[in-house]
C-alpha cells in the first residue's frame, strides 16, 4: 500500500499513533476511516488497553507486520453514529471492540458463533479490510465497525478497567468454559501473573474455583493471594513445592508467552487433567508422549472467543464486578509503557487515556 494514500483512502479523517518499522517506535499518524455504512457503528474511543500482542506485532516478532501499524484491540468508547440498518445500538451507548472487526459470516465456525476461528477473520489492526485497505486499531481517536462485532459495555463497568477484558478477559474466560474448568469446587492452576494471569484468577474465583498461581517469582506470592484472592501459590522453580502439588489440579491455564517447560505442569494435573495454552511462545514447546499417556492428559489451546461469548464474558464481569487492574497513561507515554511492558513492569495492564490525551 502506498504510504501517500493513508490520509485520503477513506472520507473521514482520523488520527492516532503508529509504528513505521520494526523498531516499534510509535508516533503521531494521520489516516482515514470509512464513512459509517448501513450496518456500521461509529464511536469515539475513550480508552484503549495495551496488549502484549501489540508489542509483538509492531516489532514484527511474529513476521506478519505491515506498516504503518496502528495497534490496539482493547478499545472502548461512546457511540456517535449508527448506520440505517443498525438495530442493536444507538448514539450515546457504551461499546467496545476486541481483536476482530469482521469475518466471512458463512463458514461453520461463524455459524457456531466462533468468528474468532474463521479462516477469513479480519483483525482489528494489521489485517486487510474487505475493500483491501489496512485495518487500524485503537491507539486512535475513533472507530467504525460492523455492529455484529461491537460489544456492549454494561453501565457499572468503568471504561478503563473494562477495556482489557476485550482481549485479556475473553482469552482466559473462554478456555475455562470450553474445557469444563468452570465447575464450582474444581482446582485450577494459573501460570504467570501478568495481564492474562490476573484476569484468569479473578474469573476462576468468581466461578467458585480453588485457584493456585504458579510463577517463577516468589515475590508475587503476596499479591496473588492478598490482592487477587488466589488460594495458593507455587514457585515453579521450587522442586519440593512442585512435587508436593503433584496430581492436585483439574486443569491449568498457562498464560506465559516466553519459552518454558510444559512437562512439570503436566505433573500437577490429575488423571484426565488439562493444560491449556493461551500464551504464545515464539519457539516450539517440548512435549514428550509419556506424561500425556500416563494419565490420559491433554495439552490444548484457546484463542479469544466469539462475539456471543465475549458479550457473555463482559456481562459476567459486570455481575461480579470484575475489571482489570490497570495503570492509566497518556498517549505520549506509550513508548515508555511498551519498554516497561517488555520487562513486565506493570500491574497488570497499561490502558491509554485516549479521550483526554490524544489530540490531532
Amino acid at each position: 500500500m502506498a504510504p501517500a494514500n493513508h490520509e485520503n483512502q477513506h472520507p473521514i479523517a482520523a488520527y492516532g499513533y503508529a509504528a513505521r518499522d520494526t523498531s516499534g517506535h510509535l508516533s503521531p499518524f494521520n489516516f482515514s476511516r470509512r464513512a459509517t455504512g448501513e450496518t456500521d457503528v461509529a464511536f469515539n474511543i475513550t480508552y484503549c488497553g495495551i496488549c502484549h500482542s501489540d508489542l509483538h506485532f509492531i516489532k514484527n516478532e511474529w513476521g506478519n507486520a505491515s506498516y504503518p501499524a496502528v495497534p490496539g484491540h482493547e478499545l472502548v468508547g461512546i457511540v456517535t453514529e449508527v448506520g440505517s440498518k443498525v438495530t442493536k445500538y444507538k448514539i450515546g451507548d457504551r461499546v467496545g471492540v476486541g481483536c476482530m472487526v469482521q469475518s466471512c459470516r458463512s463458514c461453520t465456525n461463524c455459524a457456531d458463533n466462533l468468528e474468532n476461528y474463521c479462516p477469513r477473520l479480519i483483525l482489528t489492526y494489521g489485517s486487510s479490510n474487505l475493500d483491501g485497505t489496512m485495518t487500524y486499531g485503537g491507539y486512535s481517536n475513533f472507530m467504525v465497525c460492523d455492529e455484529h462485532f461491537i460489544i456492549r459495555i454494561p453501565d457499572n463497568l468503568p471504561f478503563d478497567g473494562a477495556a482489557p477484558l476485550l482481549c485479556a478477559g475473553i482469552t482466559v474466560f473462554s478456555p475455562l468454559k470450553y474445557y469444563g474448568l468452570n465447575k464450582p469446587g474444581m482446582h485450577v492452576g494459573v501460570v504467570g501473573l501478568g495481564g492474562l494471569g490476573h484476569m484468569a484468577v479473578k474469573f476462576a474465583k468468581a466461578m467458585g474455583l480453588k485457584v493456585t498461581v504458579i510463577s517463577t517469582s516468589p515475590n508475587k506470592k503476596e499479591e496473588a493471594i492478598e490482592r487477587l484472592g488466589a488460594d495458593a501459590f507455587l514457585v515453579s522453580r521450587d522442586t519440593e513445592q512442585m512435587k508436593a502439588a503433584t496430581g492436585t489440579m483439574d486443569g491449568i491455564i498457562d498464560t506465559v508467552s516466553a519459552t518454558h517447560a510444559i512437562v512439570p505442569l503436566l505433573a500437577l494435573v490429575k488423571t484426565n487433567g488439562k493444560v491449556v495454552l493461551v500464551g504464545a511462545p515464539e519457539k516450539p514447546l517440548e512435549l514428550p508422549a509419556f506424561p500425556l499417556i500416563m494419565g490420559r492428559k491433554l495439552v490444548g489451546g484457546s484463542c479469544i472467543g466469539g462475539i456471543e461469548e465475549t458479550q457473555e464474558m463482559i456481562d459476567f464481569a459486570a455481575k461480579h464486578n470484575i475489571t482489570a487492574d490497570v495503570e492509566v497513561i497518556p498517549i505520549d507515554y506509550v513508548n515508555t509503557a511498551l519498554e516497561r511492558l517488555l520487562k513486565a513492569d506493570v500491574k497488570y495492564r497499561f490502558v491509554i487515556d485516549i479521550a483526554n490525551t490524544l489530540k490531532p
